[in-house]
């Protein structure tokens, strides 16, 4: 048995990915759901996705914020960068609550997506041209940092689900 439990961590630790590979993928996943929302001009896929910019968003961020902001905080002893990220982290999560208010085809609902879709944008590229190549820099395992953001976004999604 014990063998057995050595494969399988060994399996898990080699499908482990860096942290910044994991986070840009989920940069790259809601950037494609954005544009699918621009795409679209039926309410009910607007409201699907909608809904799922705004799961992906918010586990995205809480990930961020409990895992990868400390640890990455810390080792550069940063007091400019992630506490600027942790800001438009709160004017976002300020954008999904009044999305969420609303239903597509009322006025605002196109807008506030919009303005959401450039404000990700926006905290999209300070942080992978600024804060993931500096944590990069740091002794941090960015492998086992990744595992952990892994581990709790799947506990983040099962909980919501």
């Amino acid at each position: 048995m014990a063998t057995a439990k050595s494969k399988e961590e060994k399996s898990a630790s080699s499908k482990a990915q860096d942290a910044t590979v994991l986070l840009t993928t989920d940069h790259e996943l809601v950037s494609d759901l954005f544009a699918e929302y621009e795409e679209t001009d039926s309410v009910k896929e607007k409201k699907q996705l909608a809904e799922q910019i705004c799961n992906e968003l918010t586990v995205h961020a809480q990930i961020e914020e409990e895992i990868f902001y400390p640890a990455v905080k810390q080792a550069l002893k940063d007091k400019e960068l992630i506490p600027e990220a942790k800001v438009e982290h709160a004017t976002l999560k300020s954008l999904i609550a009044q999305v969420e208010g609303e239903k597509p085809g009322e006025e605002m609902f196109d807008a506030k997506i919009k303005v959401m879709h450039e404000y990700v944008k926006h905290h999209v590229k300070e942080e992978q041209n600024e804060i993931f190549p500096k944590a990069k820099s740091t002794d941090l395992d960015m492998v086992e940092l990744g595992a952990k953001l892994s581990k709790r976004k799947e506990e983040l999604i099962t909980a919501r689900s």
